[in-house]
């Protein structure tokens, strides 16, 4: 395969493993928002098969105690591991959790649901060790492609993990904001390796650094949400605990402070967008990547609004919750790809009226 062919194989690989992490964000919403990470209480099997059970004849003898058991070690395990790290107090908490010992009812719908991620995850897995694998391409022109592409096998590999460990622990909370944080990085590196693979040879300096600035500045601010939307869900969890699913319709009011600053950071970034907005239009022609890649960016925030409406005022559906994961996923790559884009020399083309 010559050079040239290779290269080209890697860019549609690497643009299939970004399109594969954002369905992968997806279905892990769907996962959350239905409640199904226990849908298989085994990994990478699902209650011991490769293709999962679909009534309670096919299941393991005794199979309540056998996984409550496993994933009592489980826990223990990941508590050393805490001690280790100086969190003691957290060790204590998951040592004391008596909640794991509660056997999960097995549910058709759940676990196929939970199948399903793991496959999308186990695709996604694979096509970014292929990126990583046609990466050497770039071994003489761009070692950093090659090693971000093999960092990102090493990070998902580890997200794996932590995802195991998110369910296990009853969704600690510190843990699922990390699992989502490193989600947006996992896509980031890639959307990274693709913008530098497409501009190879073609890369200089910013020369507007004012537009650079305020779209850090959003990047930022959209981070921060994201973040405060994860502990929002994680203090809703806790209610919904606390009231067993009973009173759905009091959820959000009882989220908190936490849920008033995830609204306000709302209004903060709907509004530092709108000055970006204006920027991009000065900067850039309206056919440049910059303001397409704008008007997808208000798009998204426009959607993020309406899943928010619905998830305040309609008791936290499922499908918007699982929506409103998604778009936040959508809106970070956008507006990272526009900081990388502003760093092209193609830029030189698209820039001014």
């Amino acid at each position: 395969m010559s050079i040239k062919a290779s290269g080209s194989k890697f860019l549609k690989i690497n643009l299939i493993t970004i399109i594969l992490l954002f369905v992968l964000i997806l279905a892990g919403g769907v996962v959350r928002s239905t409640g199904s990470g226990m849908g298989c209480p085994d990994w990478p099997k699902c209650f011991g098969r490769y293709i999962p059970p679909t009534s309670l004849s096919e299941l393991p003898a005794n199979y309540k105690k056998t996984y409550a058991d496993k994933r009592l070690a489980k826990n223990h395990k990941f508590a050393r591991m805490l001690d280790v790290l100086g969190y003691s107090q957290m060790a204590v908490r998951i040592r004391n959790d008596r909640s794991i010992l509660v056997p999960e009812e097995f549910n058709t719908a759940k676990t196929w649901t939970e199948y399903v991620n793991r496959l999308i995850g186990a695709v996604s897995g694979m096509f970014l060790l292929l990126c990583a694998a046609y990466s050497f391409k770039y071994w003489k022109t761009s070692k950093l492609i090659v090693w971000l592409s093999i960092f990102n096998v090493i990070l998902v590999g580890f997200q794996g993990w932590l995802g195991s460990i998110v369910v296990s622990t009853n969704l600690v909370a510190w843990i699922v904001t990390v699992h989502m944080l490193i989600a947006l990085a996992i896509l980031a590196i890639s959307i990274t390796t693709y913008h530098l693979a497409k501009v190879q040879g073609r890369y200089k300096v910013e020369r507007k650094p004012l537009v650079a600035i305020v779209t850090l500045l959003v990047l930022a601010l959209t981070i921060l949400q994201i973040t405060f939307g994860t502990e929002v869900r994680e203090k809703i969890d806790a209610v919904a605990s606390h009231l067993e699913g009973s009173y759905r319709d009091s959820w959000v009011q009882r989220a908190g402070e936490i849920f008033s600053q995830h609204r306000d950071v709302a209004v903060i970034v709907l509004i530092v967008n709108l000055i970006l907005y204006a920027l991009i239009r000065k900067n850039f022609n309206r056919h440049s990547i910059q303001q397409q890649l704008m008007s997808f960016t208000f798009l998204m925030i426009m959607l993020q609004i309406v899943t928010g409406i619905f998830l305040s005022y309609w008791s936290l559906p499922p499908f918007a919750q699982a929506t409103h994961i998604v778009l936040a996923s959508l809106l970070f790559g956008a507006q990272f790809y526009l900081l990388l884009n502003l760093f092209s020399s193609d830029n030189v083309q698209g820039a001014g009226k």
